[in-house]
């Protein structure tokens, strides 16, 4: 048998069960719609279900991508199972740009976090506290006055700030 028919055959092997998953999903969609019409279900149940039926699909589709996230495999095997993806769950715009919606409002609430943090932080030193909470010194530039523990907790939140603007930068300019 040579490599074309070996391939032909594996083909239409995998037609055959692809066309009879297409049959079984078929069969279970008019047993729902029956299930449904004869139903007394009010408009709450209804959006309930439609939101749930389409997170199933969207996450059918989105999870098939997630397999090329393996870095043991070879460039070759990566653009084989690319292409076998894409022809088995086909990306269009609408699902493009709400994967970039997606990203992007990521990126936004993280930038704002580390703002939040960084403007909390330097509040927390600026501000003067009451003397239970500045608790103990660490180092003094007088007898009054010198850096407190409180000092360094805000330090290490402007620092966690930081990290996070710095971090949601970052992802932008590489586009992840």
């Amino acid at each position: 048998m040579s490599t074309k028919d070996h391939i032909a055959k594996q083909i239409s092997e995998l037609q055959k069960v692809a066309d009879e998953d297409d049959a079984n999903i078929e069969r279970k969609l008019d047993e729902l719609i029956a299930l449904l019409t004869k139903a007394d279900i009010d408009s709450i149940k209804v959006k309930g279900y439609q939101k749930k039926f389409n997170d199933a699909i969207d996450k059918s589709s989105l999870e098939a991508f997630k397999q090329l996230d393996n870095e043991s495999m070879s460039r070759e095997d990566l653009l084989n199972n690319l292409g076998r993806l894409l022809e088995e769950h086909p990306v269009n715009s609408s699902l493009a740009s709400v994967i970039t919606k997606k990203s992007t409002t990521k990126r936004i609430v993280l930038a704002l976090l580390g703002l939040t943090m960084i403007t909390l932080g330097f509040a927390m030193i600026i501000m003067p506290a009451p003397p239970y909470f500045e608790m103990f010194t660490v180092f003094y530039f007088s007898n009054d006055d010198g850096v407190t523990i409180m000092d360094l907790i805000s330090l290490v939140i402007v620092l966690c700030g930081v990290y996070l603007l710095v971090v949601s930068i970052i992802k932008h300019k590489r586009g992840i």
